[in-house]
Order: structure tokens, then sequence, then C-alpha cells
């Protein structure tokens, strides 16, 4: 929700093309009123679609609880209201207060020589001006919520978020390797318990979502009806656990190999790094090496896992969402409240 990529993955012969046909595409849009109507068809259909996919709904719904009027609690693709106001003025308005020198970093990665990428981008991008500051939001609160949202459905779906680590956070490694050890591997203990030990559920996952200034960690599990108060103890359990006993050292180990495992093996990908050196160029104004990384993340004890969590976990600070086909009363949530 912070920002907005243009790309495209062609044959090195072809990069001039490709720099000539995104710049072109960012400088020169005609935003015809005749195509916006077709695409604000796409995506009303779009927003139905997410709605009739529960498990992707239900984030949408716990984000707009967590984060409320703050826009990161708004849905990417808005509103059914919102895109029925949007026009060429608006759309027009959006770019030039958001689309600025200042902000825009261009990155390549495959078979390409530098110094020619700059070239044949500062030959298309000259003479692009803006607003020199770009305007940003109020930080944002989060809220405690406790919401069940009854819907006629096969399962029951549940997202639990609490306060995470931003993207800019000296603990963010931390926080992932919470993340890794929690629900974020199929040897988590999340997966584990409610998935291999007990056939409670088929997708279980935590989740961590880091912004500039913010950021939220989180628990998603859809199973039965039957199902649910089970699945909903043992994930409280889990966290409890996760705050009162030590992280044992292979378990540590094994989270730690999986974080590093996962960050080099998506550096196989161009798109990857691509997408890599652009967010570390818009984040922290410099490329970060892999190995800067890995150093950081060895260096991180159970002790300093433990205390993070215990910093972040509050069970009177989290969103608590249901949907599903729940009444209120039906669930015993007063743990939470």
């Amino acid at each position: 929700k912070e920002q907005m990529c243009l790309h495209a993955k062609v044959l090195d012969s072809h990069l001039p093309l490709v720099v000539d046909i995104l710049s072109d595409i960012f400088l020169n849009s005609v935003f015809d009123p005749g195509e916006i109507d077709r695409e604000r068809q796409v995506i009303l259909q779009e927003i139905s679609m997410v709605e009739d996919t529960p498990d992707d709904y239900i984030h949408i719904l716990h984000q707009g609880r967590y984060w409320q009027s703050n826009p990161l609690g708004n849905p990417i693709y808005g509103t059914a209201d919102s895109v029925a106001g949007a026009n060429r003025e608006r759309l027009l308005e959006y770019m030039g207060n958001t689309f600025l020198p200042t902000e825009i970093v261009v990155s390549a990665a495959g078979n390409v020589d530098h110094q020619r990428f700059v070239d044949l981008v500062a030959k298309r991008m000259a003479g692009f001006s803006g607003q020199s500051v770009k305007p940003r939001r109020q930080p944002p609160d989060n809220h405690h919520v406790v919401e069940i949202i009854p819907k006629s459905l096969e399962q029951v779906h549940l997202c639990l978020g609490w306060k995470g680590c931003s993207s800019l956070d000296d603990r963010r490694f931390t926080c992932h390797l919470v993340n890794v050890l929690l629900g974020g591997s199929m040897s988590s203990r999340l997966f584990q318990e409610i998935r291999e030990k007990r056939a409670l559920a088929y997708s279980v996952y935590s989740f961590v979502n880091s912004h500039v200034d913010t950021g939220m960690m989180g628990v998603y599990a859809g199973t039965g009806l039957g199902q649910i108060q089970e699945t909903l103890d043992i994930i409280d359990q889990e966290l409890e656990r996760l705050a009162r006993e030590p992280i044992a050292d292979a378990e540590l180990r094994a989270a730690k190999e999986h974080f590093k495992g996962s960050m080099y093996l998506n550096a196989e990908s161009n798109d990857s790094r691509m997408h890599r050196l652009a967010k570390n160029e818009f984040l922290f104004g410099r490329y970060v090496p892999f190995e800067e990384v890995e150093s950081k993340v060895e260096a991180i004890t159970s002790e300093a896992i433990q205390d993070w969590f215990r910093s972040a976990f509050s069970k009177q600070d989290l969103a608590l969402v249901l949907l599903g086909p729940l009444e209120a009363g039906s669930l015993d949530v007063s743990r939470y409240l």
C-alpha cells in the first residue's frame, strides 16, 4: 500500500524498447474517460470476487478494523463508492501529488549494463518534474477490536493481529524470526499443532505486514464451525507459550536457516532481485548486502525474541475478526475482551 510498481520482464536485447514503453506509460498516459469507465467495471467485478473469497476477504475486513480510518485500513482496490467516483481529473491529481521525482526509483536486474541502463532512463525521463515533497499520512493507531461477522459459508475464517514491526525497525528481523517460529513455515508451531497433529484446518499461518512507520503481525486460520473454538484455543496457547518459554536452540537454529534459505532462494529470481534493489533504495537509501542481513539474523538470541514478542503482543491491544456461520455469543472470545 506504500509503493506502486510498473515492471516488465524482457529479453536483454529489448531493454531500450521496454524502457521506452514503461516511461511512456508513466509520463504520457491519457486516461481516456471511456477506458476509465470500462476499467471501473473490471474493478467492481474484482471487488465482488474478493468478497466471495473469504480467505482473502477476512484480511481486508481485519485491516479495516485494526487501522480503521487510517489509509492503511482501506482495501487496495478501493470501495464501490470510491471506484464509482474515480474520473480523469482525480487520477491526474493523484499522480501529480504522488509520483514525484524525489519518490521514484528505477531498478533493473539481470543481464544489464548499469551505465547503459542509467543513460536510457535519463534520456526518457528528462524533463519530468513535480512537487519536491510528498505529503505524508499521519502515523496510524491500531485499535482493539473483537468482532464476529456472520456470513453463510462452509468454514469460519479468523484473523488475529497485533503490533508488529515497521520496515525501518532495528528489530524487524527478530519479528520475522517470530513469524517463522509461530506459523511461517510447515515446521512452525501452529502448522504442526493445528494441521499436522489435530487436522483441524487445511490453512493456518502467521504473517507480518511492515510499513515505513508501523507494522502488524497476525495469524490466519480457516476451519469448520465445530473446530473453530479448539483452533482459537490452540492459537492462544501457542501465543502464551511463545511469551513464557525460551526457544530451544535447535528450533531457533531451524528458524534462522529457514529465513536465510528463503532469502537466498528468492534471490535466484530476477524479479525478486529487482524489487529488493528498489525497496532497499526506498527504505535505506543504499544497497543492503545479503551478508549484512545474515549477520543480523545470526546475532538474534532466544531472549531477544521473547523480549520483542512480550513488548509487541497484548490481548488488550489486538484485533480479532471472525467471518463465517457464527452468531454473537456462539464462541468464547472473552480472553481477548
